[in-house]
């Protein structure tokens, strides 16, 4: 077993309130090593800021329908459906490249290229399909997503936008969104054979290099 997936438990029979202990953690970690907004520079705001953009915008869609097509129960596709519904009835995509522009944060070639081996680890890992692992991926970003919009609003603030759409809407609206993957986790739980903690928590290993990749200072 890897470092990386020896930090989580090693109990094979895991359970959602397990599950959603071990991400609560690891979001609180990454949050608390967030550098702080006041020490960056102008640039490195908009890099940030640029990195998000470039990940979030053309991807998300992408990872939530993985989700959708990896799990097995209808119960669990019909939440899944009613996230993606909403992503793609407001234009979220839309709403947060507006948030980028109004910070002056387009993401450019090199914000694309800054992260794009990281991310195509995430994208690979969806690709699998693999319903669990997915599942608990796409719960961990919702519940980090929610907690990190106050951050992601204080960095456009200082780079002097006032457009905080994407980060009011997003602030609120992934509590439910969280919500429903965890019922969606418990639903595919009682299919699923016994997982590892490797495997289990493949992806947000992967997606938690990610996020460290998009918040560095550099």
């Amino acid at each position: 077993m890897s470092r990386a997936a020896a930090a989580f438990a090693p109990s094979n029979d895991f359970t959602t309130a397990m599950v959603q202990q071990q991400l609560d953690h690891t979001i609180g970690n990454l949050l608390n090593r967030l550098p702080d907004p006041a020490a960056l520079s102008p640039e490195q705001r908009r890099a940030i800021i640029a990195r998000y953009a470039a990940v979030l915008e053309g991807n998300f869609i992408y990872w939530m329908t993985g989700a959708y097509l990896a799990v097995s129960s209808e119960a669990a596709r019909a939440k899944i459906s009613d996230n993606l519904r909403e992503e793609i009835r407001d234009c979220h995509p839309g709403m947060m490249r507006r948030f980028a522009i109004a910070a002056d944060a387009a993401p450019s070639a090199a914000d694309a290229q800054a992260v794009y081996r990281t991310l195509m680890s995430v994208r690979q890992f969806i690709g699998r399909l693999a319903p669990v692992p997915t599942v608990v991926t796409m719960a961990f970003f919702e519940g980090f997503i929610q907690r990190f919009m106050p951050y992601l609003a204080d960095l456009a603030s200082r780079q002097g936008s006032t457009e905080m759409e994407y980060t009011d809407v997003h602030g609120v609206c992934d509590v439910t969104h969280t919500e429903e993957l965890y019922r969606a986790l418990d639903m595919e739980l009682a299919l699923s054979p016994r997982l590892s903690s490797e495997e289990m928590f493949e992806g947000v290993t992967l997606l938690r290099t990610l996020i460290e990749n998009i918040v560095s200072e550099n």
